[in-house]
């Protein structure tokens, strides 16, 4: 199977609106394992890993955000290294 790592910086109105739960619940939906976290900085940060087709509609869904965020920009760099975990989850 193809495998897609990618890991993602999210600015704008990302904290305090429920993103990082709503992140996670999207790549479960979507069967992707990783992580997401907040910045000391106001961005999220996260990785997203799974079948390219997944990851990309994860990363349509990060350009949106949740209900009530915005998203300004979305910085993103392919990963080579697909270890990690088999789940998705909230870092803190």
């Amino acid at each position: 199977m193809d495998v897609k790592r990618v890991h993602v910086w999210i600015s704008g109105r990302v904290q305090r609106v429920c993103f990082r739960a709503y992140t996670r619940d999207q790549a479960e939906r979507l069967g992707l394992s990783g992580w997401v976290r907040n910045l000391p900085d106001r961005r999220v940060e996260a990785v997203f890993q799974g079948g390219p087709e997944a990851v990309e509609r994860m990363l349509e869904w990060c350009r949106l955000g949740s209900p009530a965020s915005r998203v300004d920009h979305l910085e993103l760099v392919e990963e080579t290294d697909l270890s990690g975990s088999e789940n998705f989850e909230i870092r803190y």
